[in-house]
């Protein structure tokens, strides 16, 4: 059982890599025109819908796994804080990029709402790199 769920802690991890490429798709958004960006904030909200699919297969795979091992209590703390934090702003993201896409329909500017999801975006990538160093340097 143990290998199964490793397994799945894995491909959830990947799947979670979506975050790695979002602050770099993000920014490609101000070189398009209105359309092409309706359609890119459109894009990355379906595949960020899908990496928090992902993120409850982590919560779960994970909460297994550290109860199978011998972890200290603040490496625990640390990665679980991490973890929500990701799933927390990842959540937040989707507000801007729907904004961008009502916001084209509308005819207004978009520039602000692409500017506050590439920020979030960034700070995404920040909490999963933290996390990947924390999963693999545990103490």
């Amino acid at each position: 059982m143990y290998e199964i769920m490793l397994m799945l802690h894995v491909l959830g991890a990947v799947g979670m890599g979506f975050y790695v490429v979002l602050p770099i798709m993000i920014g490609k958004a101000s070189n398009l025109a209105g359309v092409g960006q309706q359609g890119l904030a459109e894009g990355l909200l379906s595949a960020n819908r899908i990496a928090q699919y992902f993120l409850i297969l982590q919560f779960i795979t994970g909460g297994y796994l550290m109860s199978q091992g011998d972890y200290a209590v603040a490496w625990m703390i640390i990665v679980t804080v991490l973890f929500l934090g990701i799933a927390a702003v990842g959540g937040i993201i989707t507000k801007p990029l729907k904004l961008v896409v009502s916001s084209i329909s509308a005819g207004q500017s978009t520039t602000a709402h692409i500017k506050k999801a590439r920020v979030l975006s960034f700070i995404v990538l920040l909490l999963y790199i933290v996390n990947i160093y924390f999963m693999l340097f545990h103490f």
